[in-house]
C-alpha cells in the first residue's frame, strides 16, 4: 500500500513538472536585416569596363553565434536568448553589397567571387560591429565595416576603407533594434563602397 502511494505522488509530481516546463517554454523569434545602400551615377558616365569579385564577408566569432548581441559594458558582451539572426549576417551584407553595385551600373560586370572566377578586382569585407548598446544614458545600436579592394592581375591592395554609424534606437523594442542597425548598415556600407569607387579608372560616383 504504501509503495503504491509513493508511486502514485511520484507520477503527480512528475506531471506537474512536466506541466510547468511545457508552460514556461518561448520558442526563439528570427529576425532579418533589410540592407539597402544605394550609390547615385552620374547618368552621363558609362559603366568602367572592369569586373569585381565580391568575396564574403567575414564576421567575428560572437557574432556567429546567431543571437542578436547587446552590450552593457564596452568590454562586455551579453546575447539575446529569444532574439536571433534568421541568416548570417555576413552573408546578408555580401548580397547588399553585389546588389548595390549592380544597380549603380559603375562597373561592367560584378558577382559574388568563387575560386574559379577571375575578376579584374576582388573585393573583401569583415563585419566587424553589430551591437545594441545599452549604456551610456540611451539605447543605440553601433555597425562598423572594413574592407579592401585588390588588384586580382598584381596582388596589389589599390584600397583599404572602414565605416561606422551610431544609431539611436527608435523603439523599446527587439525589431526596432534591428531596423536600426539595418540603417547603420546601410550607411556604412554606402561609405564604404562610394569611396571604394573612386579608385576604378575613369569611376565618377558619389554618395547619395
Amino acid at each position: 500500500m504504501v509503495t503504491r502511494k509513493i508511486a502514485t505522488l511520484i507520477m503527480f509530481g512528475s506531471m506537474l513538472l512536466a506541466t510547468g516546463c511545457a508552460g514556461s517554454f518561448r520558442s526563439p523569434r528570427y529576425y532579418s536585416l533589410s540592407i539597402a545602400p544605394e550609390l547615385k551615377t552620374d547618368s552621363n558616365a558609362n559603366p568602367r569596363p572592369v569586373t569585381i569579385g565580391v568575396r564574403q564577408f567575414e564576421t567575428p566569432l560572437y557574432l556567429r553565434q546567431g543571437r542578436i548581441v547587446y552590450r552593457e559594458h564596452p568590454e562586455q558582451v551579453g546575447f539575446y536568448a529569444y532574439h536571433r539572426w534568421a541568416s548570417d549576417p555576413g552573408t546578408q551584407i555580401t548580397t547588399a553589397v553585389v546588389d548595390s553595385l549592380r544597380s549603380s551600373h559603375s562597373v561592367s560586370f560584378v558577382e559574388p567571387y568563387e575560386d574559379h572566377h577571375r575578376a579584374d578586382y576582388l573585393f573583401s569585407g569583415r563585419l566587424e560591429r553589430l551591437d545594441e548598446l545599452d549604456y551610456g544614458g540611451e539605447v543605440t545600436v553601433e555597425a562598423k565595416v572594413s574592407a579592401e579592394l585588390i588588384n586580382s592581375r598584381t596582388g596589389a591592395v589599390v584600397w583599404t576603407g572602414d565605416a561606422s554609424k551610431t544609431v539611436k534606437v527608435g523603439g523599446k523594442d527587439v525589431n526596432s533594434v534591428v531596423t536600426d542597425m539595418s540603417h547603420a548598415l546601410s550607411d556604412s556600407i554606402n561609405q564604404l563602397l562610394s569611396e571604394m569607387v573612386q579608385k576604378l579608372p575613369g569611376a565618377e560616383i558619389s554618395s547619395r
